[in-house]
């Protein structure tokens, strides 16, 4: 079956060899073609290029008159597997209380896993494919999925298991991480070093005979996990095969980033505080930062240094931190505004932190993030606009007209 998408006023992120990943100046730049047409066949990009060379026909056509099509946003940080919600905690910062003291109250975290924990498995994936269709239809076409709102071995059991499930009856491309390491739940409280051994001896084992995650990730921070804890939880998850994908640096630096590039962690991510000496360090680093401006923007927190990270050579991507506590919302395109506005990032640098980064940041750039011949057909057509700043500047609109996933149309 092929479909051919003609009149496109601008073909967005355009590579013949499409680069693995980009930082620095490289950030700046945007490839597209103007007025041309894609074709798409068995669900991968066959050709693209202006419109006076392209084919005449197809099984299926579409007019992109004055539209853009990029490739769909790869979103490399989320925890979208949760039960209910938590805008009670919402009020309470309204109120006064910090995400802390919530925590110190049972909230957050732990309010979730109590919840996670009264629900079923069928519930838990009912709730999950609704928002997995959420986030398609705002452009997203590869999601990291977090477990860690369990923090018992049946319930990570159970998340991780949902997440499975999800990669057989979503479209979207989906990499699974053990983040039984989110918090020390309030049985442990006084006994953390239980907690670990039943993280490594016995989640683990049974993850990595079932094969239910690619990465382990662990928040290191002073509310969750302390550097030496975050070391030893890195290392149980390497003799699995789970490579390193780190919460660091949100409230506090504590020695978190160091930790994450000794095991040369695919990512670290948050990042609202950091340090030069840190961000000296991990730009000696291929660790990737992810960065999560919807968190500091529904936390009223400060947020990541992004100007600094790109001044240093530093790789970013972008992602959106989808949870029910500190960012219940999907929607990449309110985040690259975020990032264009409180970050100062350009719109290209946004738009290529939320593609080819956010590939990398998943290990799927060599078949998402641009639109290059050979690799998926995962593709975002907007309405009509004059130019891709429109997307972060219109923040509050919804620019996207039609998804394609595996070349097949939402």
């Amino acid at each position: 079956m092929s479909l051919l998408i003609t009149n496109i006023k601008s073909i967005v992120q355009v590579h013949e060899h499409s680069p693995s990943i980009l930082k620095g100046k490289s950030m700046g730049s945007i490839p597209t073609i103007e007025n041309g047409y894609i074709l798409v066949e068995d669900g991968s990009i066959k050709d693209y290029g202006i419109m006076d060379s392209a084919p005449k026909n197809a099984g299926k056509m579409i007019d992109a008159t004055g539209k853009l099509v990029l490739p769909s946003w790869c979103d490399s940080h989320s925890h979208i597997v949760f039960a209910g919600s938590r805008e009670q905690e919402f009020v309470d910062r309204i109120n006064g209380l910090s995400y802390e003291e919530i925590a110190e109250r049972g909230g957050g975290i732990l309010n979730s896993a109590k919840k996670v924990n009264e629900t079923s498995e069928s519930e838990l994936l009912d709730q999950a494919l609704k928002r997995t269709e959420e986030v398609i239809s705002m452009g997203t076409g590869a999601l990291e999925i977090k477990s860690g709102y369990a923090l018992t071995l049946e319930g990570e059991l159970k998340m991780l298991r949902v997440i499975k499930k999800l990669k057989e009856q979503s479209p979207l491309t989906i990499k699974a991480t053990f983040l039984g390491a989110h918090t020390i739940p309030t049985k442990y409280k006084q006994d953390r070093e239980s907690y670990i051994k039943l993280l490594t001896e016995q989640m683990l084992p049974q993850i990595g005979d079932e094969g239910l995650a690619e990465y382990i990730d662990v928040f290191c921070e002073k509310v969750a996990f302390t550097t030496e804890e975050t070391d030893l939880i890195i290392e149980a998850g390497l003799r699995y095969g789970l490579k390193p994908k780190i919460h660091t640096n949100q409230f506090n630096s504590m020695g978190g980033i160091e930790v994450s590039t000794k095991h040369n962690a695919i990512s670290v991510d948050h990042l609202e505080v950091m340090n030069d000496t840190e961000i000296d360090h991990l730009s000696q680093s291929n660790t990737i930062a992810t960065l999560l401006p919807t968190a500091p923007f529904f936390l009223n927190q400060a947020y990541p240094p992004a100007r600094k990270l790109i001044a240093k050579n530093i790789p970013i991507a972008l992602a959106t931190d989808y949870n029910p506590g500190s960012t219940p919302s999907g929607k990449i395109p309110f985040v690259l505004s975020l990032a264009c506005v409180k970050m100062k990032m350009t719109p290209e640098e946004a738009i290529n932190a939320a593609t080819i980064n956010g590939g990398y940041a998943m290990e799927v750039a060599d078949e998402l993030g641009s639109i290059t011949i050979g690799k998926k057909a995962n593709l975002i057509i907007t309405k009509p606009m004059p130019s891709y700043n429109f997307i972060p500047y219109a923040f509050g609109g919804n620019h996207i007209e039609t998804v394609i996933l595996n070349g097949k149309i939402q």
